[in-house]
């Protein structure tokens, strides 16, 4: 008989415990996790600042020059002129439309510019916490997500810091309204009335590869034999 075809001998408790934290290694400690988390954050923070620089430049009929003081302190300063939308996407899917957004996500709390900053500070050091100390080697998809998530904030932070308001620029639906003559609050009657930009879109995938992430955690807890789950402590 080959040695080969021998049973492979049970692991001992301190073998199984010594593998079993090869496989639940932190990510702070795994070069793969930084590499995955800090490629697709450069990648998607790259991209963000790319196609606002070039939707500012390239679709109204001249550049968009932002006075970034007069932006701030002058309520009448508009330095977008008016521009025909340009169409991304056929059949109402798509337009590229300009827009300096003072709020944050989607123009949700308009006005708030030193709120959204402080506020995004405070969620890019959770991130990194939360990386450091909730998340294995293993975490891929917790790695991509989060990564996602800090290039859309680090995105619209830079807009909030240099232009004084996030530059948008993608409009989905256009000329599409809601049915039974129905309105948003406010009164716009536009099936989504939102302009948006790469960051945006970012900071909602990352959030959800994250609850993905989540909920694989807690189906994996449920389906662990009773074996594998670690006793009670002895009162």
């Amino acid at each position: 008989m080959n040695s080969n075809d021998l049973p492979a001998a049970p692991l001992h408790g301190s073998e199984t415990t010594s593998l079993q934290a090869s496989r639940d290694r932190p990510a702070w400690r795994s070069g793969r996790a930084w590499l995955i988390l800090l490629l697709v954050m450069v990648f998607g923070l790259a991209l963000d600042l790319g196609t606002k620089s070039w939707s500012f430049h390239s679709v109204a009929d001249h550049p968009v020059v932002i006075d970034r003081t007069a932006l701030i302190n002058n309520a009448n300063y508009h330095p977008i002129p008016p521009h025909e939308s340009v169409v991304l996407v056929p059949g109402r899917i798509l337009n590229l439309h300009l827009v300096l957004n003072s709020g944050a996500v989607f123009g949700i709390g308009a006005d708030k510019r030193g709120f959204f900053i402080g506020f995004t500070l405070v969620a890019l050091g959770v991130c990194l916490w939360i990386f450091t100390r909730w998340m294995s080697e293993r975490s891929t998809m917790a790695h991509i997500g989060l990564g996602l998530v800090l290039a859309g904030a680090l995105g619209n932070l830079w807009d909030r810091l240099i232009f004084g308001r996030v530059r948008d620029f993608l409009h989905l639906f256009p000329d599409r309204h809601l049915p039974f003559n129905w309105s948003w609050p406010g009164g716009n009657p536009e099936l989504f009335p939102w302009v948006f930009n790469i960051a945006d879109v970012m900071l909602l995938t990352g959030m959800g590869l994250l609850l993905i992430h989540l909920h694989m955690c807690d189906r994996r807890k449920e389906r662990q034999p009773a074996d594998d789950k670690p006793a009670p402590a002895a009162s």
